[in-house]
């Protein structure tokens, strides 16, 4: 595991961190790579019995995917490769054989959300802020799969107002929508929250709580089934993309054409 991405065993529980705190935790291939093989393996190694994951610092959960990662991108394939990966990446994170618990606390966008969205509860602290505003940043796309996760979580209105909006949700909007199930009043009270109901799960039936994420994850699944290679691609392949992920990188506002 690398110091970018800590995994702590308390007892019972693991705690899985990002940890590039400087860059509020922008997540690099990597990172997503190791979180998938820690979850992956929980089935076999049975080492603990929930897992909590969270972000280092106090100002990000998870800020997305680190920009810098998409400069080689030179097309749409690379585009719809990215989305099958990150597919791949969080279907293992969603099927972890033990409850998971994202501690969210400051913004947790991109791919940040989209890991707190498979995890089986998110909590969070007051400066915690959800969205995906890639409308107004880099000009990607989400996967099938993704749209239809935060479909099933908090409805379609919302979901457009995350997207075309680019608009952020604060936590107490995420709690009244049931983005999230508590609110704590600062990130001490969260961690703390998050190990007792870590705990709680930890002395549950574990074939009931298996059985019961995989059929929902089944359910859910249905509606993520269409595939949007098509949409993917040709958006990845845009002029549009090129000049988000310029911009971003160059710290200006970008200059959308529709092309």
């Amino acid at each position: 595991m690398t110091q970018e991405l800590l995994y702590d065993k308390r007892g019972d529980i693991g705690w899985i961190t990002f940890n590039r705190p400087q860059q509020r935790n922008a997540l690099t291939f990597a990172m997503y790579e190791g979180l998938a093989e820690i979850c992956g393996k929980m089935a076999e190694s049975r080492e603990v019995k929930a897992l909590v994951i969270t972000g280092g610092g106090d100002k990000a959960f998870a800020a997305g995917t680190d920009i810098a990662q998409f400069q080689s991108f030179k097309d749409g394939e690379d585009g719809v490769a990215y989305e099958r990966k990150m597919d791949r990446i969080l279907d293992t994170i969603e099927r972890c054989a033990v409850p998971t618990v994202a501690a969210v606390h400051g913004f947790c966008t991109g791919g940040g959300a989209a890991i707190a969205a498979v995890c089986d509860f998110r909590i969070a602290s007051p400066t915690a802020q959800f969205g995906f505003p890639i409308a107004r940043t880099l000009g990607n796309c989400l996967s099938m799969g993704n749209y239809a996760r935060l479909v099933a979580l908090v409805g379609p209105q919302r979901v457009k107002e995350m997207i075309l909006l680019a608009k952020l949700v604060d936590a107490k909007t995420a709690l009244a929508i049931g983005l999230v199930s508590e609110l704590l009043p600062d990130m001490a009270a969260l961690h703390a929250r998050a190990e007792e109901l870590a705990t709680t799960l930890a002395g549950h039936a574990p074939i009931t709580m298996q059985a019961t994420k995989e059929a929902l994850r089944r359910l859910q699944a249905k509606m993520g089934s269409e595939n949007i290679d098509d949409l993917i691609r040709h958006t990845y392949a845009s002029a549009d993309f090129r000049e988000g992920m310029s911009a971003f990188l160059g710290k200006r506002a970008p200059k959308w054409t529709g092309t």
